[in-house]
């Protein structure tokens, strides 16, 4: 290990994931959630039904439950109401899913370049009202050094999101996790897609062996190799086994997340599936 990884694991050793999530007994001690754009085919109360159907507990929120966007919609409009929207609208969808028995841990809010300064800041105070201790951004790499004074306010993690793209200033490689928390403070932090991790020929279980501290969820999905498309759970190259018991034989408080994304016609089906699947491994 490098003399740069070193310090990035001293600063954050002490650094822990606190008041996100439990695990589900269903799920022993590793707790299995999802994130909520498995259901981007409904609304946020059909969302909230489907989970109490599927007997989900915690959820990471995709921004599309809670923003009241349809369709296409210029970034100014976007903008404009990030920057106005009451809070009484996060804490509304706060209670309907509290009351269904389903924690809200994370939500998703992906910073950007073109961000307004007050766009930024709201997330924060979205996340707040949602009960949320942390975010997840499918951000810029160059993004972490905008937000993390925001961050280091409030608090508050930011797991930035990697896909399998390798592409400038987009999260696709370890060296990109390490740009972004160079010298940002330690709220600046990761969420590991793990199937777009070995999509992009990446192994996840030796970086999570290294950098947990830092990794505040998973997205939990089978790829295949070399750019390769989304697979039922088992069908992939990703090794969703090897993650789950790691978790649960360290005793890993990081939440692993469902997300659906493969296609198939009945979509509460899939993700009963896949929760199956999950069940197996850490039963």
């Amino acid at each position: 290990m490098d003399q740069t990884r070193r310090a990035f694991l001293a600063a954050s050793s002490a650094f822990v994931l606190s008041g996100a999530a439990k695990p589900d007994k269903k799920f022993k001690s590793v707790i299995i959630g999802a994130q909520t754009y498995s259901l981007r085919d409904r609304d946020t109360d059909g969302c909230i039904k489907a989970c109490q159907e599927l007997g989900i507990k915690t959820v990471e929120m995709w921004s599309g439950h809670a923003e009241p966007f349809k369709g296409r919609v210029k970034p100014e409009e976007t903008t404009k109401w990030r920057e106005e929207a009451p809070l009484s609208h996060f804490k509304d969808i706060r209670k309907r899913f509290n009351d269904a028995g389903v924690t809200i841990h994370a939500y998703n809010y992906s910073f950007r370049e073109n961000f307004s300064d007050k766009e930024t800041a709201r997330g924060f105070e979205f996340a707040d009202a949602l009960g949320a201790k942390i975010i997840t951004a499918s951000a810029n790499v160059s993004t972490a050094q905008k937000v993390d004074p925001y961050a280091r306010k409030a608090k508050m993690r930011v797991g930035m999101h990697n896909h399998s793209r390798i592409v400038k200033n987009e999260f696709a490689t370890p060296e990109d996790f390490l740009a972004a928390m160079k010298g940002m403070s330690k709220y600046i932090s990761i969420n590991l897609d793990i199937g777009h991790f070995v999509a992009a020929n990446f192994e996840p279980v030796k970086f999570m062996e290294e950098w947990h501290s830092r990794i505040v969820t998973l997205h939990i999905k089978d790829r295949r190799k070399n750019q390769g498309e989304n697979v039922e759970f088992g069908k992939g190259d990703t090794p969703i086994k090897d993650v789950l018991l790691w978790l649960k034989n360290n005793k890993q408080a990081i939440p692993a997340n469902i997300e659906y994304e493969y296609k198939a016609p009945d979509t509460i089906a899939e993700i009963r599936k896949c929760l199956d699947y999950c069940r197996g491994i850490v039963a």
